[in-house]
């Protein structure tokens, strides 16, 4: 994983999207030292980063549109970025149906050779590197808060949950191969439900409106069991952008759709608000495992 030198005194970087990440990033590099100049999305970011950048010195707020390429790259000059990182979700959906691209993203969009998430976002890190401003990995300043093998919940799954786990990292390898999605859903070896542009909690909750919590069920079924979630990083992730993340949300829709196991990425994968989620996985007898990518 790629290092993050803390004896500087140049700013780094931040574009921001939805969500907690942004505001766990500024805790970080706070704890470090390291001034921070955020590039907000106007069609994303939490509008309460500027109340946070008010009372920190440390912290420059931009406020950008989605599209608005040129100006990120010039504000970044001009703030004298020489390195950046992403954090924060940018939705799929948002990315290809409502941006508005200035005359900089529209030429790269059209020489894209395939219209999904790591290919825009990657030929953006081409552009920003070219410029002189280095895309750094996401978690450089958050490693602590990456998911460690094992059982991470009171207790761990069931020989029936193993085996969908089994199953779903299949499923989703060959989804995640595509840049579809992360996630998958299993039920008694069958799958569910596939993330694509919706994002995994939406792609949970879904998975519980096709195979309703145990005790909704009618009549039995082949697929009479709980649901399991398996989420995987890429095959080639990078680690830039487009991190495999969960928190508190993540246990709730499991909550709602009623999901009992739920397998990650050891070393891959995010958690925010560790204790809050392992607290509420094990009040709903929810087992989290961290997997090791050579299982």
């Amino acid at each position: 994983m790629e290092s993050f030198s803390l004896a500087t005194t140049e700013p780094l970087g931040l574009i921001a999207g939805n969500g907690s990440f942004p505001f766990l990033l500024l805790d970080a590099a706070r704890a470090h030292g390291i001034p921070v100049v955020v590039a907000a999305i106007r069609e994303e970011t939490d509008p309460a980063i500027d109340a946070r950048a008010a009372a920190d010195t440390g912290i420059r707020v931009h406020w950008l549109s989605l599209g608005e390429l040129s100006s990120l790259i010039e504000m970044f000059h001009q703030e004298h970025v020489t390195r950046a990182v992403m954090a924060g979700q940018v939705k799929h959906k948002q990315i290809f149906s409502s941006i508005r691209p200035d005359w900089r993203l529209a030429k790269l969009l059209l020489s894209l050779t395939t219209r999904n998430t790591d290919g825009l976002l990657g030929a953006v890190a081409k552009v920003l590197e070219d410029e002189g401003v280095h895309l750094i990995s996401s978690t450089a300043l958050l490693e602590p808060m990456l998911a460690r093998e094992g059982t991470l919940t009171a207790r761990g799954p069931s020989p029936a949950e193993l085996a969908d786990i089994e199953y779903g990292v299949q499923v989703a390898r060959g989804l995640a191969a595509f840049d579809i999605g992360q996630t998958v859903v299993i039920a008694a070896r069958a799958c569910v439900a596939v993330e694509a542009m919706e994002g995994t909690d939406a792609t949970i909750l879904r998975a519980g409106q096709v195979l309703p919590p145990l005790e909704q069920q009618t009549e039995a079924t082949t697929l009479d069991r709980s649901l399991t979630v398996v989420k995987i990083a890429k095959p080639k992730q990078d680690m830039r952008f487009d991190v495999p993340v969960i928190g508190p949300g993540t246990i709730t829709a499991m909550c709602t759709a009623g999901a009992t196991c739920l397998s990650i990425e050891a070393g891959r994968t995010l958690i925010f608000d560790l204790h809050t989620v392992i607290a509420a996985a094990d009040a709903a007898a929810i087992a989290i495992a961290g997997r090791s990518r050579a299982e």
